[in-house]
């Protein structure tokens, strides 16, 4: 059972201390916010960070394919203003190209919102046609939509918006997805006995596939089932208890991706990765 569990670490004074904050709390897998997740521009990389990252990466022994780097919150590849969506879009080509840069393999971002101003189908269609411009441009790089919690417009939030998006990609080999746990409890699937993880497991195989999940976000969930409110807390300290995690990790369709949290207290981190192996069945 090959499991990769770390935590969405700082990328303070440079990306390049992402890698060693990971290996600090015994991380086997991490994500990180390639540029400051709340300004549009930054400054390029230059060869000496990308360097030290890839050099860091090694130190830390983590290989590339178990990191999952988020792009920024301001990204919205659903816009229905024209000016709009393709600010967004530049910015989203150039969060791919740095994670090309850095040798990653994987781009974690919300496919966005509708805004009330079209439909959830055109702002789905909007969000895949956007991933086809930014694999033009780039290469090696798979986009990870990440399903949501189901807040205001925003999409995502059904197993068939993942689908949908998925459906209209041109290279289905560059387009995967990451499954967070509170996100997926919140929209209103059940995930906190073993019966209901098989059944909302199942039904996301059914509608979107196991050989598109590239990551998982482990939270637990403030917010009870189907509150449709993006809240984390602590593993075992909320709604969803420990019983979905304890699934996860004994079930080899999670095996070989990055498995990542961000519950909100970083101080639990390294206790929560081990309480989570401790979870595998020996």
């Amino acid at each position: 059972m090959a499991k990769y569990v770390g935590a969405h670490v700082s990328a303070s004074g440079g990306v390049q201390n992402a890698p060693l904050n990971a290996s600090k709390i015994g991380a086997k897998a991490f994500a990180l916010f390639l540029k400051n997740q709340r300004q549009w521009k930054a400054k390029p990389y230059d060869e000496k960070t990308i360097e030290a990252f890839r050099e860091n990466l090694r130190k830390a022994d983590i290989a590339p394919d178990y990191v999952l780097p988020h792009d920024s919150y301001l990204i919205n590849l659903a816009h229905p203003e024209i000016d709009a969506h393709k600010k967004s879009l530049d910015a989203f080509i150039d969060e791919m190209k740095r994670a090309e840069q850095l040798g990653l393999k994987l781009l974690n971002f919300h496919p966005g919102s509708h805004l009330s101003k079209i439909s959830e189908e055109e702002g789905l269609k909007r969000v895949a046609e956007s991933i086809n411009q930014a694999l033009t441009e780039t290469k090696g790089i798979t986009a990870v939509i990440e399903n949501t919690a189901g807040q205001g417009t925003n999409l995502g939030y059904r197993f068939e918006h993942l689908a949908t998006i998925i459906e209209h990609v041109d290279d289905k080999t560059r387009v995967g997805v990451c499954l967070d746990t509170c996100h997926t409890f919140v929209a209103g699937y059940d995930l906190r006995t073993k019966e209901t993880c098989d059944q909302t497991f199942s039904h996301f195989d059914q509608i979107v596939g196991f050989k598109f999940l590239s990551g998982m976000h482990l939270n637990d969930s403030k917010p009870d089932l189907g509150a449709k409110l993006d809240r984390h807390e602590s593993l075992g300290k909320g709604k969803l208890g420990w019983e979905v995690f304890r699934y996860i990790m004994n079930d080899s369709r999670f095996d070989d991706i990055p498995m990542v949290l961000e519950t909100v207290d970083s101080n639990f981190w390294p206790e929560e990765i081990k309480e989570l192996y401790d979870l595998v069945d020996t």
